[in-house]
Protein backbone atom coordinates (compact mmCIF):
# COMPACT_ATOMS: atom_id res chain seq x y z
CA UNK A 1 0.00 0.00 0.00
CA UNK A 2 1.48 3.35 -0.92
CA UNK A 3 1.03 5.59 2.13
CA UNK A 4 -0.41 8.92 1.88
CA UNK A 5 2.80 10.86 2.40
CA UNK A 6 4.93 9.33 -0.69
CA UNK A 7 5.88 11.69 -3.96
CA UNK A 8 4.42 8.35 -5.44
CA UNK A 9 1.00 8.74 -4.37
CA UNK A 10 0.65 12.48 -5.02
CA UNK A 11 2.35 11.58 -8.68
CA UNK A 12 -0.82 9.13 -9.28
CA UNK A 13 -3.60 11.78 -7.52
CA UNK A 14 -2.11 14.51 -10.20
CA UNK A 15 -2.59 12.14 -12.63
CA UNK A 16 -5.86 10.83 -11.86
CA UNK A 17 -7.05 14.72 -11.21
CA UNK A 18 -6.18 15.24 -14.71
CA UNK A 19 -7.19 12.17 -16.43
CA UNK A 20 -9.85 13.48 -19.07
CA UNK A 21 -6.92 16.26 -20.38
CA UNK A 22 -4.52 13.02 -20.40
CA UNK A 23 -6.52 11.38 -22.53
CA UNK A 24 -8.26 13.79 -24.88
CA UNK A 25 -6.05 12.83 -27.50
CA UNK A 26 -7.64 9.78 -28.12
CA UNK A 27 -11.11 10.98 -28.76
CA UNK A 28 -9.91 13.67 -31.17
CA UNK A 29 -7.13 12.63 -33.52
CA UNK A 30 -6.10 16.44 -34.22
CA UNK A 31 -4.74 16.54 -30.89
CA UNK A 32 -0.72 16.08 -30.87
CA UNK A 33 0.58 13.33 -28.07
CA UNK A 34 3.07 15.56 -27.40
CA UNK A 35 3.81 19.11 -27.06
CA UNK A 36 7.04 19.25 -29.63
CA UNK A 37 5.48 20.67 -31.89
CA UNK A 38 3.90 23.51 -30.65
CA UNK A 39 7.68 24.33 -28.10
CA UNK A 40 9.80 23.74 -31.72
CA UNK A 41 6.83 26.33 -32.88
CA UNK A 42 7.31 29.26 -30.55
CA UNK A 43 10.98 28.41 -29.58
CA UNK A 44 12.45 31.23 -32.19
CA UNK A 45 9.81 33.96 -30.70
CA UNK A 46 11.00 33.01 -27.14
CA UNK A 47 14.48 33.59 -28.22
CA UNK A 48 14.35 36.88 -30.38
CA UNK A 49 12.17 38.55 -27.28
CA UNK A 50 14.92 37.14 -25.01
CA UNK A 51 17.53 38.68 -27.30
CA UNK A 52 16.29 41.88 -27.08
CA UNK A 53 17.24 42.31 -23.39
CA UNK A 54 19.99 43.28 -24.48
CA UNK A 55 19.67 45.50 -27.54
CA UNK A 56 21.18 48.73 -25.96
CA UNK A 57 18.55 50.63 -24.93
CA UNK A 58 14.94 49.78 -23.24
CA UNK A 59 12.73 51.58 -25.81
CA UNK A 60 14.75 50.46 -28.30
CA UNK A 61 14.19 46.53 -26.93
CA UNK A 62 10.54 46.91 -26.31
CA UNK A 63 10.20 47.91 -30.08
CA UNK A 64 13.14 44.64 -31.06
CA UNK A 65 10.75 42.87 -28.74
CA UNK A 66 7.01 43.79 -30.57
CA UNK A 67 8.17 43.58 -34.45
CA UNK A 68 9.85 40.65 -33.76
CA UNK A 69 6.45 39.08 -31.93
CA UNK A 70 4.54 40.36 -35.28
CA UNK A 71 6.98 38.81 -37.24
CA UNK A 72 6.70 35.58 -35.94
CA UNK A 73 2.92 35.87 -35.55
CA UNK A 74 2.93 36.78 -39.43
CA UNK A 75 5.68 33.35 -39.77
CA UNK A 76 2.95 31.07 -37.54
CA UNK A 77 -0.07 32.49 -39.61
CA UNK A 78 1.50 31.65 -43.71
CA UNK A 79 1.41 36.10 -43.60
CA UNK A 80 4.47 37.60 -45.28
CA UNK A 81 5.27 40.31 -43.21
CA UNK A 82 6.25 42.78 -45.06
CA UNK A 83 2.55 42.67 -46.63
CA UNK A 84 0.96 42.31 -43.20
CA UNK A 85 2.92 45.25 -41.59
CA UNK A 86 2.42 47.71 -44.65
CA UNK A 87 -1.50 46.83 -45.07
CA UNK A 88 -1.94 46.72 -41.64
CA UNK A 89 -0.24 50.65 -41.07
CA UNK A 90 -2.27 51.83 -44.26
CA UNK A 91 -5.31 50.48 -42.83
CA UNK A 92 -4.35 52.65 -38.89
CA UNK A 93 -3.61 55.43 -40.91
CA UNK A 94 -6.52 55.82 -43.36
CA UNK A 95 -8.91 55.44 -39.73
CA UNK A 96 -9.35 51.80 -38.76
CA UNK A 97 -11.66 52.30 -35.80
CA UNK A 98 -9.85 51.23 -33.02
CA UNK A 99 -13.07 48.98 -31.80
CA UNK A 100 -12.23 46.92 -34.79
CA UNK A 101 -8.86 46.44 -33.84
CA UNK A 102 -9.08 42.22 -34.22
CA UNK A 103 -9.64 42.55 -37.79
CA UNK A 104 -6.10 43.50 -38.17
CA UNK A 105 -4.54 40.84 -36.80
CA UNK A 106 -2.39 38.48 -38.50
CA UNK A 107 -4.61 35.36 -38.62
CA UNK A 108 -7.67 37.16 -39.83
CA UNK A 109 -5.23 38.75 -42.52
CA UNK A 110 -4.79 35.76 -44.26
CA UNK A 111 -8.25 34.75 -45.03
CA UNK A 112 -8.79 38.77 -45.82
CA UNK A 113 -5.81 39.04 -48.36
CA UNK A 114 -7.06 35.03 -49.61
CA UNK A 115 -10.11 36.27 -50.85
CA UNK A 116 -9.34 39.37 -52.31
CA UNK A 117 -6.68 37.83 -55.03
Amino acid sequence: MISSGSTLADDIRYALNRWQGLTRFLDDGRLELDTDPVENAIRPICLTRKNALFAGHKVGAENWALLASIVATCKLNDVNPVAYIAETLTAIIAGHPQSEIDDLMPWRFRKTSNQHQ
